[in-house]
């Protein structure tokens, strides 16, 4: 790892590593606390102005800004074309390398009412700070969570979406390798889902024991959606109770708004989709509408 030089006063890294995934449309991403000076017209480039300071490359200077290492007057400015005043105070951080930054991929628990890619409400607008729920499973626990980088925002584009009247795990990716495999090769991705029945109905009658089973089984075995089979799934009862009745769903090759079909083709009332993994990756403990960055360890 190279380290940052030593100026005489230091605080911030990045790359310069433009990512090869387009943005979806109509998504934006959050705003820097210090977007006023991002936004400044007058002044020197803060890329000119730290590389003479902390005696290194304009482009090394580029690097360090990028990844949220470098403070003008105490604030983080992670815009390299940012300008600066000759009397702000420009802080390189001790900690500053040049370590590449990679791509990252974020899951988040997508609360009912919000879309998983464009539209008038998506899901991209609650990834900021106040949401971000580090996983204290995961090697190093909490303390060991990514920092917060705006360049982690920019050019995400969603995979394997849920409909709008669902809640559950979904993926944003700046990775290719990820985006391909959960959008080409879907049909091959295990998802989980908890599916929620009336405990008490069906669209027919009364819900016995007899019923629920035979619209398991049915639901397990030769249902189609739009006149084409749909392949196998494996159905079981996760909680029921006078009051409530939850179905566990695992499949391959379910498009979004076919379970709901399914649900109503054996009878059973539906009322609630929620997804708990995707792959070999769970949602966890994630609260709803909060996100995590899925670690680099970590595979679908």
């Amino acid at each position: 790892m190279q380290r940052a030089p030593k100026p005489d006063s230091a605080s911030v890294s990045a790359t310069n590593t433009k990512p090869r995934i387009r943005p979806a449309k109509g998504t934006s991403t959050p705003r820097s606390t210090s977007a006023n000076i991002a936004e400044q017209k007058v002044g020197e480039r803060l890329a000119k102005r730290l590389a003479m300071q902390a005696n290194c490359s304009r482009s090394e200077a580029e690097q360090y800004i990028e990844g949220g290492w470098v403070k003008v007057d105490g604030k983080v400015v992670e815009q390299a074309g940012a300008r600066v005043l000759a009397t702000q105070k420009i802080e390189l951080d001790e900690q500053a390398n040049l370590t590449a930054l990679e791509e990252v991929t974020l899951l988040m628990h997508k609360p009912i009412g919000y879309e998983s890619g464009e539209g008038q409400r998506p899901a991209l607008l609650l990834l900021d700070p106040s949401k971000q729920s580090p996983d204290p499973h995961t090697a190093g626990g909490a303390a060991a969570a990514m920092r917060f980088l705006q360049r982690y925002f920019r050019n995400l584009v969603p995979t394997m979406p849920l409909p709008i009247e669902a809640s559950g795990l979904i993926v944003f990716t700046q990775d290719f390798r990820i985006a391909r495999k959960l959008t080409d090769d879907a049909d091959r991705v295990e998802q989980e889902c908890m599916v929620q029945v009336d405990s008490q109905r069906t669209l027919h009658g009364p819900l016995t024991d007899n019923v629920l089973q035979r619209a398991m089984n049915h639901l397990s075995h030769g249902l189609s959606f739009n006149g084409i089979p749909l392949p196998p799934i494996k159905v079981s009862v996760a909680k029921q109770t006078p009051a409530e009745l939850w179905l566990r769903f695992a499949f391959k090759g379910i498009r979004p708004g076919q379970i709901p079909q399914m649900v109503e083709r054996v009878g059973l009332h539906l009322l609630a989709i929620k997804r708990i993994r995707i792959g070999r990756i769970p949602m966890g403990d994630l609260p709803v509408g909060h996100w995590r960055y899925l670690p680099s360890y970590k595979k679908f």
